[in-house]
């Protein structure tokens, strides 16, 4: 458990969280982390300001996705459409990214946490893989929380990948034309081994995928809101927890 996190608002987070079912919380979600620039807009900030912002929300829901059981949290940092915005933004991002890794790879190693991460990491800065790798090399050996950090990552880009994967065993004889279903393609996409997210939340208002994990939401359950990610909070988090767990998941049979 961490130790040094206190909730925002304790009154109304605490009213939040006593609701919520232990015994069915989600084992993945999704975050879409949407809102930056909108926040550091209607401030009259730099957008860089907004990402800055983003980075404490970060801080505070892994620390509550580790505290309440959820095995994993999957953040989607930066997509292969990213690429196209304005060159200062994309080195603010990077530049966080490294700083978010040194900053809390300490704490997040003493409580349990596997930094891993999903997506064509070999297009990112040399030191932005170095970090990655390093923390992943130094923490994969941990029980706890695992926390993909989705870079430079789209989900036809994942899928395309796995296909081309599939291709090459199929060429060397490793796998069969009879052996493919849903079950073994799965094993070929970057979250080969986890289970599907059991929800993706995304703040800031939008309501689509934005090409964040296609094959493996075919049954995810969705939380859009208003608030943008860096006004996101902890019962934030608490209600679209409590959402899901309201809500009937079928998986296309009858209850």
């Amino acid at each position: 458990m961490f130790k040094v996190f206190k909730k925002s608002n304790e009154k109304e987070s605490s009213q939040v969280f006593e609701k919520i079912d232990m015994n069915n919380i989600p084992k993945h979600i999704g975050i879409i982390m949407d809102g930056n620039g909108r926040w550091a807009k209607q401030r009259n900030l730099p957008r860089a300001m907004g990402h800055r912002a983003g980075v404490e929300t970060i801080r505070n829901i892994v620390k509550e996705c580790s505290n309440i059981g959820i095995k994993y949290l999957t953040l989607y940092a930066f997509s292969t459409e990213n690429w196209v915005r304005p060159k200062d933004e994309v080195n603010t991002l990077m530049e966080l990214l490294v700083e978010y890794l040194k900053g809390e790879f300490r704490e997040l190693n003493e409580n349990n946490v596997i930094i891993n991460s999903i997506g064509d990491i070999s297009k990112l800065p040399p030191k932005c893989k170095k970090e990655l790798t390093d923390a992943y090399e130094n923490t994969k050996n941990n029980t706890g929380l695992i926390l993909n950090l989705a870079l430079n990552y789209g989900g036809r880009n994942d899928i395309v990948n796995a296909c081309k994967k599939m291709y090459n065993d199929l060429d060397s004889g490793k796998l069969s034309m009879q052996d493919i279903n849903e079950n073994v393609f799965s094993k070929y996409l970057y979250t080969a081994g986890m289970p599907d997210p059991d929800i993706i939340i995304r703040p800031s208002g939008e309501q689509r995928l934005s090409n964040f994990l296609l094959w493996q939401s075919a049954y995810t359950e969705f939380w859009y809101s208003q608030i943008n990610w860096p006004d996101f909070k902890v019962e934030d988090l608490h209600k679209a927890i409590i959402d899901y767990q309201n809500r009937d998941r079928r998986f296309g049979g009858l209850k």
